[in-house]
């Protein structure tokens, strides 16, 4: 099946309480093919429809009469039923502090308004991503085998970052909550890859990495630093600090799977 077969067949349900709005979008997505949209006009109507409407993909405005996108992605990553929902912002929001969370939520995509067709084709090409459990080919390791540790101090990020990897065959990770976690399970445990947040209590992501580098035991390990700071100097010092590869929050698994194929073979 074509990428835009399997697009075309993605449902979404499109929670917007601007009835313009909502006409846009559905056109834009119409135009990428998608036709099963389900529509929502706020938080409580969201997550009535989601308790007997299962889509591939929630695609959601910042702000409603009764809660925000935080709010509801917040109710739905706490439903055992609706946790691993994936879930797209849509917002002309560029406050950092409001966007933060959401990327701590593991939301899938953050497209601004207007958006344009590469942007929402490229967020659908990622919900194909998470659904559809292609492997990772790799060439001096067999994926299914990989024992990963993912180091976050967000269980919602670390739920969203492990969907990730099992889509492509990895098995289930050990978790820690924070670096000096991450230590003590590194002195225990062998593992063959480091997944880590650059934010965290305690000790953050760069001193992770330089404790990590600074070791005989495991200084090997590769680490994939996962960060929403867009900030050129911090990005500098945490590639110094000795990681393999810097990605992104939201934590797109096309990106992914190309950065673990570049430092693992």
């Amino acid at each position: 099946m074509s990428d835009l077969t399997a697009i075309a067949n993605l449902s979404i349900l499109l929670v917007e309480p601007s009835e313009v709005q909502q006409k846009l979008i559905k056109k834009s997505l119409a135009q990428c093919g998608v036709t099963q949209i389900e529509t929502a006009s706020t938080q409580e109507n969201a997550l009535a429809a989601l308790s007997n409407y299962h889509p591939d993909l929630v695609i959601s405005s910042m702000y409603f009469s009764d809660g925000t996108a935080d709010s509801l992605l917040q109710a739905i990553r706490s439903n055992s039923n609706t946790e691993q929902q994936a879930f797209m912002l849509v917002s002309s929001e560029r406050n950092k502090r409001h966007l933060e969370q959401l990327r701590q939520s593991g939301v899938l995509a953050i497209l601004p308004k207007p958006f344009s067709a590469d942007e929402i084709t490229r967020a659908l090409k990622a919900t194909l991503d998470i659904i559809s459990e292609q492997e990772v080919e790799l060439e001096h390791f067999d994926a299914t085998l990989l024992r990963v540790l993912v180091v976050d101090d967000s269980r919602f990020a670390r739920k969203h970052i492990i969907r990730v990897l099992a889509g492509m065959g990895i098995p289930e990770p050990v978790e820690a909550e924070d670096g000096k976690q991450a230590i003590e399970m590194l002195n225990n445990q062998s593992f063959d890859l480091i997944v880590t947040d650059y934010n965290m209590p305690e000790m953050d992501g760069k001193e992770l990495t330089e404790t990590v580098r600074s070791s005989n035991a495991y200084s090997h390990i590769p680490i994939l630093m996962v960060s929403s700071e867009a900030n050129d100097t911090h990005l500098a010092n945490i590639a110094q600090a000795g990681v393999d590869a810097i990605c992104d929050k939201p934590f797109e698994p096309a990106t992914v799977k190309e950065l673990l194929f570049k430092i693992m073979s």
